[in-house]
């Protein structure tokens, strides 16, 4: 036999070669399965990853912030804000008691006694005649926007109930308190925009109710919203955390039979040139 040193440079190439097969023939057949698995693209594994237990607690915690805070928009809508919205407009200003009466004739009103029952009563129409302090004019007061609406010539409207006696005391004592400050200005809300003598002594809503009832949905509904738009966020930077770790797998992969293709056409160049030198 011939070891010439261009034979014995081959088989040290060949050598090389079969061990370097040898050594990525258990990756490369676990890559290949791995393929197969997933029909040749691994990244299809990898579409949706699992969500954890917490991350779906924090979703559904998340809507069922949302629907409270619609919910609390309708029931907050129809109840303070479309009456508000409804509403005459008025301003503050200070009124002065001038005179109070209990009408004579008692006014109709019904009540009920139960599932099936029904009655009908009457209630004293107590009437309280103050002046606005900024146009002098004389003035009609009422308790609030809704007595307005229910009775425009009372003060207020009671609650209807059989006990004559019990209506009658609670408005001598309504009387007697506006009698004690006849004189004294106290502070009233009248319309601007309206010619009519009613004044009111308090608002059923105002500026701060309609905040609350507008700000507090509000911020409910904006945190359920981030508290999904962080949860889907964090799934969506790990889905993209995974596909870029796939794809840095398989380039690490691929770089071992371009390597051993550089390896033989090295060791054939160098087979080459002995071959050359030895002719």
């Amino acid at each position: 036999m011939d070891f010439s040193p261009s034979s014995e440079l081959g088989f040290h190439c060949v050598a090389f070669i079969l061990l370097t097969r040898h050594r990525t023939a258990f990756p490369a057949s676990g890559k290949k399965r791995e393929t197969g698995y997933s029909d040749g693209d691994p990244l299809d594994v990898h579409k949706r990853l699992p969500s954890s237990a917490g991350e779906d607690r924090a979703v559904m915690l998340g809507f069922a912030m949302m629907g409270f805070s619609v919910l609390m928009f309708f029931l907050l809508g129809t109840t303070i804000l479309k009456p508000f919205m409804l509403s005459i407009q008025r301003e503050e200003s200070t009124c002065t008691a001038i005179h109070t009466d209990i009408m004579d004739d008692w006014l109709d009103c019904a009540f009920t006694c139960g599932v099936h029952c029904r009655g009908q009563g009457k209630y004293p129409c107590l009437r309280v005649f103050v002046n606005l302090s900024h146009s002098g004019q004389k003035a009609l007061l009422h308790y609030n926007e809704e007595a307005v609406q229910i009775n425009p010539k009372c003060f207020y409207t009671p609650k209807c109930h059989q006990d004559r006696n019990d209506l009658l005391n609670s408005a001598l004592d309504i009387k007697e308190f506006f009698d004690h400050k006849n004189g004294t200005p106290f502070s009233c809300f009248y319309s601007p925009a309206s010619q009519s003598e009613d004044v009111i002594l308090i608002k059923k809503y105002d500026q701060m109710a309609i905040f609350h009832c507008v700000f507090w949905p509000s911020l409910t509904l904006l945190g359920g919203a981030l508290i999904v738009g962080m949860v889907r966020l964090t799934q969506h930077l790990s889905l993209l955390c995974e596909k870029y770790s796939t794809v840095v797998r398989d380039e690490v992969g691929g770089k071992v039979p371009y390597i051993e293709q550089h390896q033989f056409k090295l060791c054939s160049m160098r087979r080459s040139k002995g071959r050359a030198e030895k002719s």
